[in-house]
C-alpha cells in the first residue's frame, strides 16, 4: 500500500493496473511531438498519413478498448492472488530476487508472444481476421502500439502479461514496475524514429528498426519476436538481419541483408 500526502492511500493492486496504462500515453506523447524531426523517422510523416489504412480516431479508440480489458482482467487477477500478496508484505525481496522475477517475466512474456503471435500469421483465418487490423499500421507510431484486434490484445497482452506476473513470482509493487517498462518497451518498439543515445536501441537487439522490418510487407513472415529479445526468431530461422543506413532526403531506413532481398 503506497501513501500519498493527506492520508489518502492507493494499493499496489490499483496502481499495478493503471500506472502502465498512464505511461502508455505519457511516453507515446512525447513521440508524437518528437515524430516531427524528420531526420530520425525511419519513414517520412507523410508516409505516415498516407500509407496507413486506419485513422488515428480510430486506432485511439482501439487502444482505450484493450486498455479496459486489460485493466478489468488486471483487478480480476490481483483480487484472485490477493491473499498470497499479503503474506508477502512485510518481506521485502532482495534486489537479486526483484532481477530474477524480472528476468522471468520478460522470458515469460517474449516465448507467449513470439508463438501466438507467429501462429496468428501463420493461420490465415487469424491472420484475415484478428492480426490484419494490427497491420493496418503499415508506417507504426507510438501510440498505435496496442492497437489490435481485442481477441488478440486478450491473448497476446493481457494473458502472456498474466502469466508473467504468476510465473515469476512478482508481487503487485514490484508489477508495477514490470509492467511500465514493458509498456515503455512496446511503444519504442512501434515509434518509427532511431533517435541518438536510445538506450533500447543500445541494449536490445528486438528494437524500434527492428519490428518496423516486420510491419514491411517484406518482412512480415520474419522478426515476430517481441517486445525484449530475438532469440526465438533466431532459433526458430525467423529471425531477418538488416542495415540501418541513412536514407539522401533524412531519416532512416531498415535495408535487408543481401541474401533476402534475392529471394
Amino acid at each position: 500500500m503506497l501513501f500519498l500526502n493527506m492520508g489518502f492511500q492507493i494499493s499496489d493492486e490499483l496502481l499495478g493496473t493503471f500506472v502502465p496504462i498512464l505511461v502508455y500515453w505519457i511516453y507515446s506523447g512525447l513521440y508524437v511531438g518528437l515524430g516531427y524531426f524528420e531526420n530520425y523517422r525511419l519513414h517520412t510523416k507523410q508516409d505516415e498519413d498516407e500509407k496507413n489504412l486506419v485513422s488515428k480516431t480510430t486506432v485511439v479508440k482501439g487502444v482505450l478498448l484493450q486498455q479496459s480489458i486489460q485493466a478489468v482482467v488486471a483487478i480480476l487477477l490481483f483480487t484472485v492472488t490477493a491473499n498470497d500478496s499479503e503474506a508477502d508484505i512485510d518481506q521485502q525481496p532482495s534486489l537479486i530476487v526483484l532481477a530474477r522475477q524480472f528476468v522471468t517475466a520478460m522470458l515469460v512474456l517474449d516465448t507467449w508472444q513470439y508463438f501466438m503471435h507467429r501462429y496468428m500469421h501463420h493461420n490465415k483465418f487469424l491472420y484475415r481476421h484478428i492480426h490484419s487490423q494490427h497491420h493496418r499500421l503499415v508506417v507504426p507510431y507510438a501510440f498505435g502500439a496496442l492497437y489490435n484486434h481485442p481477441l488478440e490484445g486478450l491473448l497476446l497482452d493481457t494473458i502472456g502479461g498474466a502469466l508473467s506476473f504468476l510465473l515469476s513470482g512478482m508481487s503487485p509493487r514490484a508489477s508495477i514496475f514490470f509492467f511500465s517498462f514493458a509498456t515503455i518497451k512496446t511503444v519504442d518498439d512501434h515509434c518509427g524514429l532511431w533517435l541518438p543515445g536510445n538506450l533500447f536501441h543500445v541494449f536490445f537487439q528486438n528494437n524500434t528498426a527492428y519490428h518496423d522490418v516486420h510491419h514491411q510487407l517484406y518482412g512480415s513472415k520474419y522478426n515476430f519476436s517481441q517486445p525484449f529479445f530475438v532469440m526465438w526468431d533466431r532459433i526458430l530461422g525467423t529471425y531477418m538481419p538488416y542495415s540501418l543506413e541513412k536514407k539522401e532526403g533524412g531519416g532512416f531506413e531498415a535495408r535487408l541483408a543481401k541474401e533476402y532481398k534475392d529471394n
